[in-house]
Order: C-alpha cells, then sequence, then structure tokens
C-alpha cells in the first residue's frame, strides 16, 4: 500500500497516512479537528534503476542480461566499419 502525505490547510498540520489507491482518504485534521485535509504531491520513496531485478531476476538460460548481449552486438557492428578496427 502506498504511502500518502496530507497537510491541514487551516492550521498546516502535516501527516502521512498508509491507504490502499482506491480508498479516499482521511478528511479530517488529527490536530485541529476541522475537514481541510488535503493530499499532497510528492516524490516517489524509491528508484528503479540500473540493471535490477526487473531485468534479471525472471529470465532464465542465455537470456539472463539481455541489456549487456544486446549493447554487446551493437557495438561489435558499429566498430567492424570504423577504420581502427581494420
Amino acid at each position: 500500500m502506498p504511502i500518502y502525505e496530507y497537510q491541514c490547510q487551516a492550521c498546516d498540520h502535516q501527516l502521512e497516512v498508509m491507504h490502499k489507491m482506491s480508498e479516499a482518504g482521511p478528511t479530517r485534521c488529527p490536530e485541529c479537528g476541522k475537514d481541510t485535509l488535503a493530499r499532497q504531491v510528492s516524490a516517489a520513496g524509491f528508484r528503479l534503476a540500473g540493471g535490477g531485478w526487473y531485468e534479471t531476476d525472471f529470465k532464465s538460460g542465455n537470456k539472463k542480461n539481455v541489456a549487456e548481449s544486446s549493447s554487446a552486438g551493437s557495438s561489435n557492428a558499429a566498430c567492424a566499419s570504423c577504420p581502427a578496427a581494420s
């Protein structure tokens, strides 16, 4: 479940609430009791970068590292046409 940040428009109290995406968020501020909570826009708490699980974990055999094998093939083709390769 994602964590959402809320801020009260009346008293500026900030809080984080974990709830399903399909659920409506809270509206009543726990600090002042008014129905003025608004969800804030914030950055994600994680980032998928590099050759992580999404590339390698669920592949088998010779398909284990797709990024390296495809880039190696294209770089060899480019070097074959360069003057230093001959």
